[in-house]
């Protein structure tokens, strides 16, 4: 005659197999949030190269690479607000270069020719006002693909970005991580500079995807 197992104990044991999983689920989550983040696309020939500002070598060290590569024949470099205290300095007359201006200088010194270089005349705030100036960019030259240049973790809200800004175009986007970027997605946890980076972006891209990153 077959043992019964009491009603508490099989709750127990179903309480516990849920447990696990969903342990096991969220282990999995934070070990592949880093990979989440960074997704990237295979690279394919474009119309322009967008490099979003943030940094002042690896993208841009990226960029030339890829136009060097032949993958497309201009690259657009965006302006980005300056903060409060650079413009008091400006007003009083003390030039600080912008990352504008570093990025370009970069560009150039890269070999890059000053023709190829696209620069809206808007200055961004934030990822998705860039976003919208691919899009007018975009509509305006006519261009039907283009690959989006920026740090690994940057990658998924950068898609997300212009994605959305572009909706309703028949325009195509490549993002594209700079080679030159150090990160580690797959082991995002185990150095600091890397937690940094996640722990900021994770909430963006939440703001993002709900629609508050204009």
């Amino acid at each position: 005659m077959p043992v019964s197992i009491p009603h508490s104990r099989r709750r127990l044991r179903v309480v516990l197999g849920i447990a696990a999983l969903l342990i096991a689920a969220g282990v999995s989550a934070f070990v592949g949030v880093g990979r989440f983040l960074a997704r990237e696309q295979p690279l394919e020939k474009a119309d322009a190269i967008f490099v979003f500002a943030g940094t002042l070598a690896e993208r841009p060290l990226e960029a030339a690479d890829l136009f060097r590569e032949g993958y497309a024949p201009r690259i657009v470099v965006t302006r980005a607000t300056i903060d409060q205290a650079t413009f008091q300095l400006e007003k009083r007359g003390v030039r600080v270069p912008t990352q504008y201006d570093l990025t370009r200088e970069v560009l150039l010194q890269l070999g890059v020719p000053a023709g190829v270089l696209v620069t809206p005349s808007f200055v961004h705030d934030n990822t998705g006002e860039e976003a919208r100036t691919l899009r007018e960019l975009a509509l305006e030259h006519q261009w039907r693909r283009v690959i989006l240049v920026s740090s690994k973790y940057h990658l998924r809200r950068v898609r997300l970005a212009a994605r959305r800004a572009l909706r309703g175009t028949d325009v195509e986007v490549v993002v594209r991580g700079s080679r030159y970027d150090d990160s580690l997605p797959d082991r995002w946890w185990t150095r600091r500079r890397d937690i940094r980076w996640v722990a900021s972006e994770v909430p963006k891209l939440v703001a993002y995807a709900l629609g508050f990153g204009w």
